[in-house]
């Protein structure tokens, strides 16, 4: 099993209320916080604590994505609005009301955007014309979490009525239901960079870990990993480790084969946060993990082999 050293780089505290949303930035060293306070900042990873507001909307953030290839983020807002805010010409910025509840979830796959609600619906967008193709009623509950596997042409989408759904990315067909995946809402999904696993978290406190090596995903692995909701995975770029954010204020660390716990970030012994973990960013920058909490703070951790 490899060791490793965890060092807390920087703590920082450009946003007034809580942060929900991490994105990787315009730049191979940058990334993008969104807030309830309605900001979206960028932020540079050689330089942690220069935080400079890019974007601004009338609603709490739930989530942000960034779009490099057209140099815009898009922003999903407690009231269900979609954001298109191009970075070198704000003026064209395009405030789309488009879900009835939060916009949980915003994830890119290859031209299109898709957006996860509090109502249910699951939307694709062009990315190109920042405009709704189509969307699904893939739930009479909210949709919390998506997470996409190129290889596979799959989207997994967590939902509050505890059911995981696989989509064909290209039909949005859903391939199979994983029903009560979770005692209770699916608050993260993250596929395995090999595309063989997908990890789950809820509002149980349980990490899962599914096998998509056979027609039907099956259970491989299930533990409590925390003592509250799991809301975020993160996997290291180079696929060693997987990190898990929860309500419980600690970042846990797993082995990314074994899915073996290693270790514990909490706030006694690490510095770690005063309120929950709600979001997860594993940089290949330096490999830093970002991790942004209720306590409005954003830390940043850099997790490397020991020698």
């Amino acid at each position: 099993m490899r060791k490793f050293q965890i060092d807390k780089i920087a703590q920082l505290t450009g946003h007034k209320a809580a942060i929900f949303a991490l994105s990787p930035g315009q730049h191979a060293h940058t990334y993008l916080s969104g807030a309830g306070d309605g900001w979206v900042v960028t932020w540079d990873l050689d330089q942690p604590e220069d935080g400079r507001l890019i974007a601004e909307v009338d609603a709490q953030i739930f989530s942000l994505c960034y779009l490099p290839e057209h140099r815009m983020a898009v922003i999903g807002d407690m009231n269900g609005g979609v954001h298109w805010v191009k970075l070198d010409e704000p003026e064209r910025t395009k405030d789309i009301a488009h879900h009835q509840k939060g916009v949980f979830a915003i994830q890119a796959a290859g031209p299109h955007v898709f957006t996860a609600g509090g109502q249910g619906l699951l939307t694709r967008w062009s990315a190109a014309e920042a405009k709704s193709l189509e969307s699904l009623q893939l739930s009479r509950q909210s949709l919390r979490s998506i997470s996409y596997a190129p290889g596979r042409r799959e989207l997994a989408v967590g939902s509050s009525d505890n059911n995981i759904y696989l989509l064909d990315v290209d039909t949005l067909a859903v391939k199979q239901t994983i029903k009560r995946a979770h005692d209770n809402s699916v608050f993260t999904v993250h596929y395995s960079p090999d595309e063989q696993h997908l990890l789950s978290g809820g509002r149980d406190a349980h990490l899962k870990v599914w096998d998509l090596q056979s027609p039907a995903p099956s259970l491989s692995s299930s533990q409590p990993a925390h003592w509250y909701t799991v809301n975020s995975i993160a996997y290291d770029p180079k696929g060693r480790w997987i990190a898990t954010g929860s309500r419980d204020r600690t970042i846990k660390i797993w082995d990314a084969t074994s899915f073996q716990l290693l270790k514990v970030l909490d706030t006694a012994r690490s510095g770690c946060h005063i309120n929950s973990v709600n979001r997860l960013l594993w940089h290949p920058h330096h490999n830093y993990l970002i991790s942004a909490s209720d306590d409005r703070s954003m830390i940043v951790w850099e997790i490397r082999e020991a020698a």
